[in-house]
C-alpha cells in the first residue's frame, strides 16, 4: 500500500465531499471509513496524484481491487471503469429508486465489477433514500 501524503488525502476526500465517488454513499452512512482510491492502480503504473485519487466505499474499493476495466456485458468490448476525475456521473449512471443504472459502456463494467446493484448495497441505498439520506448532494 502507497503512502499518500495527508494533505492529499484530505484534498481528496473535499473533492468528493465525503462521498464514494462510485456509489455515492456517504461517509457517515458507512460502516468503515471510506478509503482513497488509486483510479488507475499503481500495479498498472497508475500515480499517487490528486488526478488519479478519487474517494470509495469499503466495498466498491473491494470489489474494484487491482482493476481498472472489463468486457461490456453488453458488447463485449475491453471497456474502462467509470473515471470520476475525468467524466461526470450523471452521463453514466442514473438512479432508479435505490438501483443504480448504467447508461454508458463505462457504467455498465462499473456496475458489473464493482457489483453495484447487489440486493443488499440496494435495500441499504433505499432505507437512506427513504431517511432522506441518498444521494447525498447529486
Amino acid at each position: 500500500m502507497t503512502y499518500i501524503p495527508e494533505t492529499l488525502r484530505r484534498q481528496v476526500v473535499e473533492r468528493a465531499g465525503e462521498r464514494c465517488e462510485y456509489c455515492l454513499i456517504h461517509q457517515r452512512d458507512s460502516l468503515y471509513k471510506h478509503e482513497v482510491d488509486h483510479i488507475i492502480p499503481e500495479k498498472h503504473r497508475g500515480k499517487t496524484s490528486e488526478d488519479n485519487l478519487c474517494l470509495a466505499c469499503l466495498e466498491c474499493n473491494r470489489h474494484k481491487g487491482s482493476d481498472f476495466g472489463s468486457f461490456d456485458p453488453e458488447t463485449g468490448q475491453i471497456t474502462q471503469l467509470f473515471n470520476p476525475r475525468q467524466q461526470a456521473w450523471t452521463d453514466h449512471f442514473q438512479l432508479d429508486n435505490a438501483r443504480i443504472v448504467p447508461l454508458s459502456p463505462e457504467g455498465r463494467v462499473t456496475v458489473f465489477v464493482l457489483n453495484l446493484n447487489d440486493e443488499i448495497r440496494v435495500r441499504a441505498r433505499r432505507a437512506l433514500l427513504e431517511a432522506g439520506r441518498y444521494p447525498a448532494n447529486l
